[in-house]
């Protein structure tokens, strides 16, 4: 039996007794105090589901050109590193592999987060000590849990202070605190923003940032810090911000009062494919949903969608399972997203928006 059980679980992670028991042909009862009895070998999570107890995961993410915030999560599908029984975590980076913002700040995200959890996270730059050197360089270490182990060696953070403000097309990562926020982070963003596109941009920039900014904030609901950042990418000629929060998230916060104040919104959730998407895309193509209940409350997202949609700017949020993808091309408004994801606390941002050919960046 047990030999069966390994061999099905380290194809089906997280599968109840009773559904490993239907698929060997096993009994139930038997199956079920079988597994208890062996939690040396198999682990059950809080939905009762049962796994391998794994000493350690290592995910290595490919080689070859830009990763993204897609990549990252394609590379955590069926590993689940928050939610899963492995006590280590190694993420590895290989040469060649060219780590663009928002693959970084899920990255920066997961690694604290693991820690929180009680896990012991690594991460291995032996194959690719350039993106070691830009992390260094953008103050990714600065805002990584001390505990997190570093390969080949985990730098001092000297070259992010030294460097600090030196090229507008940066700003390094940036703690938020939930506690007492840094209200200047916005104006920052803002700046480095017109500073490579243009004045121009300049009202829109900061209405998009600030609000993004406000809402993960007000959504997070935790005494952990979340951070924001910022690249300009000349080649490409786009620029990237991120904001984040290890918190409660958009949807979590809302969720609850949403059947309350909002009772037809609840309606439509209840009959979506998915709930939670089914509330992001009613925040930010309406509006006016708020957990709180001042006025002008809950129109931050919103106006952010507008004005992105007015420069044809993209907006990606990563909420607990699931990320939703907003695109505005034409004057249409594109929802995309993606569900079945690991899990990952809070709310997590990217901005990104192209800039036109004929705009001077510095």
């Amino acid at each position: 039996m047990q030999k069966r059980i390994i061999a099905f679980l380290e194809k089906s992670p997280r599968t109840k007794a009773r559904a490993i028991a239907a698929e060997l042909g096993l009994d139930r009862g038997e199956v079920n105090r079988f597994l208890h009895e062996n939690t040396d070998k198999f682990a059950q999570d809080d939905e009762y589901q049962w796994s391998l107890v794994a000493p350690s995961c290592r995910i290595e993410f490919p080689g070859d050109g830009w990763l993204t915030a897609w990549q990252f999560e394609s590379a955590l599908i069926d590993r689940a590193p928050l939610t899963s029984a492995y006590r280590e975590v190694v993420f590895a980076l290989r040469h060649g592999g060219k780590p663009m913002l928002d693959f970084i700040a899920r990255l920066l995200a997961f690694c604290n987060q693991l820690v929180i959890a009680g896990k012991t996270v690594t991460l291995d730059f032996g194959d690719s000590i350039s993106t070691l050197t830009y992390l260094n360089r953008v103050g990714f270490f600065d805002v990584l849990d001390g505990s997190i182990s570093v390969l080949p060696e985990r730098p001092s953070g000297d070259l992010a202070r030294e460097f600090q403000g030196n090229n507008q097309g940066v700003i390094e990562f940036r703690l938020i605190d939930p506690d007492n926020p840094d209200e200047n982070i916005p104006k920052l963003l803002r700046n480095s923003f017109v500073a490579c596109a243009d004045k121009s941009y300049s009202q829109a920039a900061f209405t998009i940032l600030a609000e993004l900014f406000d809402n993960v904030r007000d959504h997070s609901a935790t005494g952990s810090p979340g951070f924001a950042c910022l690249q300009f990418y000349p080649k490409g000629r786009k620029i990237q911000a991120v904001i984040s929060d290890n918190g409660l998230g958009i949807v979590g916060t809302l969720a609850p009062v949403v059947p309350v104040k909002y009772p037809e919104v609840a309606r439509a959730m209840a009959s979506a494919p998915h709930p939670g998407v089914a509330l992001l895309k009613e925040v930010f193509s309406k509006g006016m949903l708020s957990q709180k209940d001042d006025d002008g409350r809950g129109i931050g997202l919103k106006r952010s969608g507008d004005f992105a949609k007015k420069f044809k700017a993209r907006i990606s949020v990563r909420q607990s399972d699931f990320e939703l993808r907003i695109h505005h091309d034409d004057g249409a408004v594109d929802f995309k997203h993606r569900g079945n994801l690991a899990l990952l606390q809070g709310t997590h941002i990217c901005f990104e928006f192209k800039l036109d050919s004929n705009v001077k960046s510095a």
